[in-house]
Parts: C-alpha cells; sequence; structure tokens
C-alpha cells in the first residue's frame, strides 16, 4: 500500500470501500508494523496533548516567550468581557489555536501538525467546532487520522516545511488537514474531505514565511488563528456545494511550484516581509542585544 497522492488514497477507499481513515490507519499499520489498535491508541494520546495544550495555552501568560504574551489568555478575556465581534465559534477557533500556538512559544508540549509552527491550526479548528457537534472520542480520533492522510499525501508531493514552501506550506497544508477531518466530522465523502482540503490551500497559496527575530510568534502565531478559521469556512463552503475546481493534488503541486518561486528572503530566514519592517528590525536587534546574539 502507498499513499503517495490523494487519488491514491481515494482510489483505495473506493476498491476497500474502506472510509478515509480507516485506508490511513492500515496504510501506518503496515507501514510501522504496529497492530491497528496500537496504532489508535497512540493518536488517541495525540489527541490528549491537542487538549492539554489547549488548557495549557489559555492559562500561559507569555513567561517564556519573547514577543507573544498571553494571547489566548487576551482572547478569552475579551470574550467573557463581550468585546469581540465573532459569535461563540469562530470566538473559540481563534482563542484555541492562539493558545496551542502560544503553547508551543513557550517550549511546551504540542503535536507538530504538519509542522510546530502550524501547530495550532488542527486542534484550534477541530476542538473548537467539536464542542458543538456531538462526536464521540472515537470521531475525534478518526478525523485526526483523516487529517493525518491529507497531510501524508501533501509531504509526498509537496514541501510542508516553511524554509522550503514558505508559510503556505505550513499553515496552508495545517488548514487543509483541518478542514477535511472537518468536512469527515459533518459525514462527508472521501472526495468532499479532499474538495474541502483543496480549497483551503488554494486561499493560502502565496503566504510567505517571515518570522520576525526568527522567532515563531510574530506573525506565525495569529496566523495559526487565521488558518483555522479558513478551514472551518472551506468545511463549510464544500458543504453548501462550493465546488474546489482544482483537485487536491494539483493545488499541492502548485503550492510547490510557488514555494520553488519564492525567493529566499521569504522562506524563513527572516530577510524579508514583516521582518525587515524597521519595527522587525528593531525588535531583532534588540533580541541580539539582549540575549548575546551575533549579527549575520
Amino acid at each position: 500500500m502507498e499513499l503517495n497522492s490523494a487519488a491514491e488514497l481515494l482510489q483505495w477507499c473506493e476498491e476497500t470501500g474502506w472510509t478515509v481513515p480507516e485506508v490511513v490507519i492500515a496504510y501506518e499499520s503496515q507501514r510501522s508494523g504496529e497492530s491497528p489498535d496500537v496504532i489508535v491508541a497512540a493518536m488517541e494520546r495525540r489527541l490528549d496533548v491537542m487538549r492539554i495544550s489547549v488548557e495549557r495555552g489559555l492559562d500561559d501568560p507569555g513567561t517564556f516567550a519573547h514577543l507573544a504574551k498571553g494571547y489566548g489568555r487576551k482572547m478569552a478575556v475579551a470574550a467573557q468581557d463581550g468585546r469581540l465581534l465573532g459569535g461563540p465559534q469562530l470566538q473559540r477557533i481563534t482563542m484555541y489555536s492562539l493558545a496551542v500556538a502560544q503553547h508551543n512559544a513557550g517550549l511546551g508540549r504540542i503535536v507538530a501538525c504538519p509542522t510546530a509552527g502550524s501547530c495550532g491550526v488542527l486542534p484550534g479548528a477541530l476542538l473548537a467546532v467539536a464542542a458543538d457537534l456531538e462526536v464521540s472520542q472515537g470521531d475525534l480520533v478518526n478525523a485526526l487520522f483523516t487529517a493525518a492522510g491529507i497531510g501524508t499525501v501533501s509531504a509526498a508531493q509537496g514541501p510542508i516545511a516553511g524554509a522550503e514552501g514558505g508559510c503556505q506550506a505550513e499553515c496552508g497544508v495545517a488548514s487543509a488537514m483541518a478542514a477535511g477531518a472537518l468536512v469527515f466530522l459533518m459525514g462527508g465523502t472521501g472526495t468532499a474531505i479532499f474538495d474541502a482540503a483543496s480549497l483551503a490551500l488554494q486561499n493560502l497559496l502565496g503566504l510567505v514565511c517571515d518570522p520576525i527575530a526568527s522567532l515563531v510568534e510574530v506573525p506565525c502565531i495569529t496566523r495559526n488563528a487565521c488558518a483555522a478559521g479558513n478551514a472551518v469556512m472551506c468545511a463549510d463552503m464544500i458543504a453548501a456545494g462550493i465546488p474546489a475546481i482544482v483537485p487536491f493534488d494539483e493545488t499541492v503541486h502548485a503550492m510547490k511550484q510557488v514555494g520553488r518561486a519564492m525567493p529566499e528572503s521569504l522562506r524563513e530566514t527572516s530577510k524579508g516581509g514583516l521582518a525587515v519592517t524597521p519595527t522587525g528590525r528593531r525588535i531583532q536587534r534588540q533580541m541580539q542585544r539582549e540575549h548575546s546574539l551575533a549579527d549575520e
């Protein structure tokens, strides 16, 4: 069994009658040599880590972060005070995503999905929406396997690292994973799952990676929240019958081409974009002074 593309994964679904998560579990079992029960138990542990990272991130004032200070907590307080425009679900999506990414910036334990820099997208979208749906633990675990399948075929065809493809490869693929996972929870078909993933990635094509002072904080953390919100909107658009038009595999190939066309300055080097604005340069100099870093 090989999973090198969405088309290949969907072909396995058609031939076996299995769902996307069932195919992914079988693939991982074959790849690792572990039984399906062991594979599922490992994913349950990852779900637990996601939940804990949300909880701890909401309590994190940013003690160990350099620039981001209590982003998740600030959103939670603002929601309690009634100062936000978005409804309860959007508020949760935003605060959960920010909380997990804040926890990562504070050296907390997270699930890289697909990367640490995009760790808030999938749990932010999935756990926030699950709070409104009557879904079981098993449903959530299968949603994570669905996301894993999207991540697997993405990595097989294109970049998932900002250093290679910009933030479109990190937050973009994470958003695709989240959108597909949500469509699975909505009872969507395998085709609908990958249509949502394609639409989510299309919306973030060209997103650069330009972390200020080489820290995975600004604008990385807020981009996680944006990508999580994008995932939910794309899941809804697919459910409404709005087509993705371009298949997922073609969208991944387009992302790869865009990544290759990006200058090095916009691929995680902190030599372009927001990182070289006057404010970005000032913060970098400040970090160098405070931490006795060499000037590159």
